[in-house]
């Protein structure tokens, strides 16, 4: 599906392809990650923390898309003004989202997998991969087309 263009339209989007997947997603890497630790304890590649990382995440993510839910995209689609305030709290969630995608690639060593990896462990990684691809996707997608639109007190300006 092409990206949509109306801000209305890109947040309704947003909310249907990205915070569903997710939410559908992350809570099973978490349960796969602890699955991983537990399992291969003790070996050198293992992504000690992970599970409790990616825990802290769906907190973080589910905060963040409920305000996106309720507060900043019910705005945009009224077109109202005076959202700088509201965007700037978006933005800041944005960096704390990097920095914990950062956190993952340390912690996985870039998503590389050891020599000889189970096939949880190798699905791990593999959804890691498709979760981290998706959420830099919905935070440029907000941070570079939709947010600066309603920047500056007014719509387009």
């Amino acid at each position: 599906m092409a990206v949509p263009e109306s801000p209305e339209d890109l947040t309704r989007y947003i909310e249907t392809h990205y915070h569903a997947r997710h939410r559908a997603e992350l809570p099973e890497l978490a349960v796969l990650a602890e699955k991983v630790e537990t399992v291969h304890f003790g070996d050198d590649d293992v992504p000690e923390g992970l599970s409790a990382l990616l825990r802290r995440m769906i907190g973080e993510l589910e905060i963040h898309m409920k305000k996106e839910e309720l507060i900043l995209f019910p705005a945009i689609r009224k077109a109202a003004s005076g959202l700088d305030a509201p965007i700037a709290v978006m933005r800041h969630d944005h960096d704390d989202h990097a920095a914990r995608i950062a956190e993952i690639a340390r912690l996985t060593n870039g998503l590389t997998l050891p020599e000889g990896a189970c096939p949880s462990w190798a699905r791990l990684y593999a959804g890691l991969s498709a979760f981290m691809q998706a959420l830099e996707e919905h935070v440029r997608l907000e941070n570079e087309i939709l947010l600066p639109q309603f920047e500056h007190g007014t719509r387009g300006t």
